[in-house]
């Protein structure tokens, strides 16, 4: 089976000479020094002051948006993974959707403009499969409403626009490094900011609040990683630029593939300035039963695409007055994700390339 996605690991001996130091050390968590000369280089790296290392992406969401001091409604976007909005729900606050633009696939300013002006209290927008928001239009929004802005980047680690890191935007952004990402530590996330009260407010969450040995100064819980996390992380670190090349060459393939089904299908409009990492392959239908029929073949083939982000967020069952997101409902419908890491073979490419064009021919 091809599946959508699958981890990369580094060359095993180096990943076991960094398991040597942990053994001699015998520190595997608590800050260790792994987890902070990894913090260093992702800063470097991003071209960003702080990275602080966490347990996961969706704990880092939870932790930028308390550190933020959002409460009450919090405006976000309908079209990305379920943790962008639980991780609002889950600290007690309301998530408020504002529609997608249906091209960029990342949320529309116009609409966040209104759901601030009705009082939100801060916006957490989601870098769609790689593309960054329009920045700056919600930068605006931020300053003129005096809210945070926080961005979901989970996508996003290696994309660029304009000639920063698109996680260099915003008030603080969010990462995720579980093992399916284009850079990851097996399971693990990031808060990434210029901000230093903000980045202060997370290292003291994510330690249960505990300042020092003998004091706590604030609310927090575990939220740390360990030093095995960091190791893979190291080891991949310098090989992201390599990770990236590699899918730019099979997202060419895919999209002199998909050319010929401009009728039918399209993939993702690139928002001017960006340079992609190529995280993922979407492609969107015209209509949901030529996705399905897709879908159909490829699997016959034993080649696994994804409908992601499906379902529209706005129709979770713990979500309540959520308000009429018909474009990010559509796109939901329509959009399918093609197969996409550095090690999967141009010729399979190819190969699902004329598997789709077979299905809507």
């Amino acid at each position: 089976m091809i599946n959508v996605s699958r981890p990369v690991l580094p060359p095993f001996e180096e990943f076991v000479e960094r398991l040597r130091g942990i053994w001699a050390s015998r520190q595997l968590t608590n800050d260790g020094p792994l987890v902070s000369e990894l913090e260093r280089g992702l800063a470097e790296f991003l071209g960003i002051k702080h990275a602080i290392l966490v347990a996961n992406g969706t704990i880092a969401i939870q932790f930028a948006v308390r550190a933020a001091q959002m409460h009450d409604s919090v405006v976000t976007t309908p079209f990305s993974y379920v943790a962008t909005t639980s991780s609002i729900a889950w600290e007690g606050m309301s998530p408020v959707f504002a529609d997608i633009d249906a091209d960029s696939l990342t949320v529309n300013p116009e609409l966040v403009d209104a759901l601030l002006s009705a009082g939100a209290t801060g916006v957490v927008a989601t870098h769609v499969y790689g593309n960054p928001c329009d920045v700056e239009a919600l930068a605006v929004l931020a300053e003129r409403h005096r809210v945070p802005l926080i961005f979901d980047a989970a996508h996003a680690f290696g994309a660029m626009y304009n000639g920063r890191s698109v996680c260099s935007y915003g008030s603080a952004a969010t990462l995720s490094f579980h093992a399916t990402k284009l850079f990851h530590t097996v399971e693990g996330g990031a808060v990434v900011t210029n901000d230093d009260t903000i980045a202060a407010a997370v290292r003291l969450m994510r330690n249960f609040g505990q300042a020092r040995p003998d004091e706590i100064s604030a609310l927090g819980i575990n939220g740390k990683n360990s030093e095995i996390h960091a190791a893979m992380g190291l080891c991949l670190l310098p090989h992201v630029a390599s990770f990236i090349r590699q899918r730019a060459l099979l997202a060419r393939i895919y999209d002199d593939g998909m050319a010929a089904c401009a009728s039918f299908a399209h993939p993702l409009q690139w928002r001017s300035g960006t340079v992609p990492n190529f995280s993922y392959y979407p492609i969107v239908f015209t209509e949901e039963s030529l996705l399905l029929r897709c879908i159909e073949l490829l699997s016959a083939n034993e080649i696994r695409a994804r409908r992601y982000f499906r379902p529209s967020l706005s129709h979770l069952p713990f979500v309540r007055n959520a308000g009429a997101t018909p474009v990010a409902d559509s796109i939901a419908d329509r959009v399918l994700c093609l197969p996409l890491y550095p090690d999967l073979e141009p010729d399979v490419a190819a190969e699902i390339v004329s598997l789709v064009q077979s299905s809507l021919a």
